[in-house]
């Protein structure tokens, strides 16, 4: 069986065996299934790696390499995994810092000499694991969530002052956002529309429809993902992005090229024989039935992208997914200033469309391209100069 893992069958026939084992266990046959046991014992997240590990030659062996420590089983365990579920409960989607504290909570658990030390003994320690500027930029933001999370327990020990010098030069070496012109955009939609999918028919005409909506409403691909038949409504010519980033839900109204392109797909969704269900995926796909993952959203439309010519044909370097959402802002602001309209006076409704909580969240999405320099120029010299000029004759 180990020469023959890889083998596209194998896989198949443990996926049946896993479901046999679930149905016995529905049926009261059996009291668990052992694979699902085993999982929990060695804190496995599929039963993949299980079954590989079983038809090893060593199955003890292999089962142990499998082992990865338990999620907050350190000894500062209760404390984060309790702060983490008061940031929940107070709104916060608290991802990101709490994948920094279970990597804290791992280096912790494999360092059991630091139980009794101090709290900066451990910070200071777990900043030595790694030399990467990336590392040491999260251990300052980690330690400022621990010390804060230590003050509301315990308001003798107020928080530590760190240096943001790290997180600066992180910052500083942060990938520049690749703006896309309507001309890329425009290539990057043909190449969509003619994508090869002999196995998946409506598959170009769904990326097609993707691409539209990154750009045209600067939706994330978790939005995309997330988007149901129901929530768009070809009446009010609108759709509903439902509790997203910030827990946020909005209603965004779109113009009618993008309506038309959302209709036509919409009929060639029920052409291809997708569920009506207004629960059901808008982006949906045949081989499974469902919805396209955020992460097939991603790699679909980063390969347009290298098809294009926009990215290398491997590696990370180039444009990314959420960069049509970063083109949005910089062309619609860019529109204004031809148009004659103050960009100021319209930041507020472009981070209500974007699902910002505030403007400043949609300051950082304005990138200073050649082109939106020039037009702010051109406003200055319009409007700015003259009023120079009169400070000077007076």
């Amino acid at each position: 069986m180990e020469k023959r893992w890889r083998m596209p069958t194998l896989l198949n026939q443990v996926c049946i065996v896993d479901r046999f084992l679930e149905h016995l266990v529905e049926i009261g046959l059996i009291a668990e299934n052992p694979v699902a046991v085993l999982r929990r014992q060695y804190n496995a997240k599929q039963n993949k790696p299980i079954w590989r590990a079983l038809a090893s030659p060593n199955p003890d062996e292999a089962l142990a390499a499998l082992r990865r420590p338990a999620p907050y089983g350190s000894v500062l365990g209760d404390f984060m995994r309790e702060h983490v579920a008061l940031m929940r409960s107070r709104g916060y989607q608290y991802e990101t810092q709490a994948h920094w504290l279970l990597r804290f909570d791992r280096f912790l658990q494999a360092n059991p000499e630091l139980a009794g030390a101090s709290l900066e003994t451990m910070l200071a320690r777990w900043a030595t694991a790694k030399p990467t500027r990336n590392h040491a930029a999260e251990c300052q933001k980690l330690g400022r969530i621990l010390t804060k999370a230590r003050y509301r327990l315990d308001p003798r020990i107020p928080p530590k002052r760190f240096n943001a010098r790290s997180e600066r030069e992180v910052a500083r070496e942060h990938r520049r956002p690749h703006i896309f012109s309507p001309a890329d955009v425009r290539r990057l939609l043909d190449v969509a529309r003619s994508y090869p999918s002999p196995d998946a028919p409506l598959r170009p005409m769904a990326l097609y429809t993707m691409v539209v909506l990154a750009y045209c409403a600067g939706l994330r691909r978790s939005e995309l993902a997330g988007l149901d038949l129901g929530d768009v409504d070809l009446q009010s010519d609108t759709i509903t992005i439902r509790e997203t980033k910030f827990y946020k839900t909005r209603i965004l109204p779109l113009t009618g090229s993008v309506m038309a392109e959302l209709r036509a797909y919409i009929d060639a969704r029920r052409r291809a024989g997708a569920p009506q269900d207004p629960r059901s995926g808008l982006f949906w796909h045949d081989h499974f039935n469902d919805r396209y993952a955020p992460v097939v959203v991603s790699t679909m439309i980063t390969n347009v992208m290298r098809r294009a010519g926009f990215k290398p044909p491997f590696g990370r370097t180039g444009p990314r997914v959420h960069d049509l959402r970063h083109s949005m802002v910089v062309n619609r602001i860019l529109q204004w200033y031809r148009s004659g309209i103050n960009p100021q006076d319209r930041l507020r409704y472009l981070s209500t469309y974007m699902g910002h909580r505030d403007i400043n969240s949609t300051l950082v999405y304005i990138t200073v391209t050649q082109d939106l320099l020039q037009e702010a120029s051109e406003r200055f010299r319009a409007v700015g100069a003259p009023c120079l000029n009169m400070e000077a004759l007076s």
